[in-house]
Order: C-alpha cells, then sequence, then structure tokens
C-alpha cells in the first residue's frame, strides 16, 4: 500500500479500550481521530496552525479507507504525506499502520484549506506548507 506525497511526519499512538465499539473493534471514529491529532502535531512542530495566528487550517473533505480491523491492544503509527499544494490548499495523505508489524489498517485522505480567522475566507497557504508539497 502506498499513498501519494512526500513524507512528512510519523506519530506513533496507542488505541484505547474505550476507542472501540459494541462489535469489538475500533470505531470508524477513531482513525479519523488518529488523522486529525497526526496533522495538528505535524503542524505544531512546523509552527502552524496555534489558535492564537491570524491565520490557520480547515479541512474542508476527508476520508478513509478501512483495510484491516483494529483491535485493542494496539499501537499504531500514522504516516502523513503531504502532496499538491494549491494557492490556498494542500492535499494530504495518511497510512495508519501497527506499530510492530507494519500492517496497514488504514489509508485516509484530508484537503486542507488555509484562512484567515477574521474573515473566514481562504487565503495563501504557508511556503512551508508549498515547499513540503509533492507537486
Amino acid at each position: 500500500m502506498s499513498v501519494p506525497g512526500n513524507p512528512v511526519s510519523s506519530l506513533s499512538m496507542a488505541l484505547r479500550w474505550g476507542d472501540m465499539d459494541a462489535y469489538g473493534h475500533a470505531n470508524n471514529t477513531v482513525y479519523f481521530r488518529f488523522y486529525e491529532e497526526a496533522r495538528i502535531v505535524w503542524l505544531a512542530e512546523l509552527g502552524l496552525g496555534k489558535a492564537e495566528d491570524p491565520t490557520g487550517p480547515v479541512i474542508i473533505k476527508t476520508s478513509a479507507t478501512f483495510l484491516k480491523e483494529l483491535t485493542h491492544p494496539a499501537s499504531v503509527v500514522v504516516e502523513t504525506y503531504a502532496d499538491k499544494a494549491g494557492t490556498t490548499s494542500l492535499d494530504t495523505y495518511h497510512l495508519l499502520k501497527d506499530a510492530d508489524t507494519g500492517d496497514v489498517y488504514a489509508e485516509g485522505y484530508a484537503k486542507i484549506v488555509w484562512v484567515d480567522r477574521t474573515t473566514r475566507k481562504s487565503t495563501p497557504l504557508p511556503d512551508t506548507l508549498k515547499a513540503l508539497a509533492a507537486r
């Protein structure tokens, strides 16, 4: 399995017991939380996306493809990739993997649009993110 883009971040996390649903596997929403946390940590490491900044990221589209059942206990790694950068947006992809075996549980996608927090309108993507994009 591979996703498009340049690798930009990797974050390890644990699946919590409470993340499971009545069927005994991770609830689908948990995958999106893993992707969200990976994006937030990545952007913070770049010094971007702080609540007090005048501009920041908004997710306008997201998706996940579930490939393998995820059950507790599990340690996972979310690999984040930066792909196509536009004037105000960036396509990002994620691989959710087992930290021990490397098995891929899911692939994810999120389109980030950079916005002015006062006007609530899109604004140019930071040069830092443009530089990380694959194309």
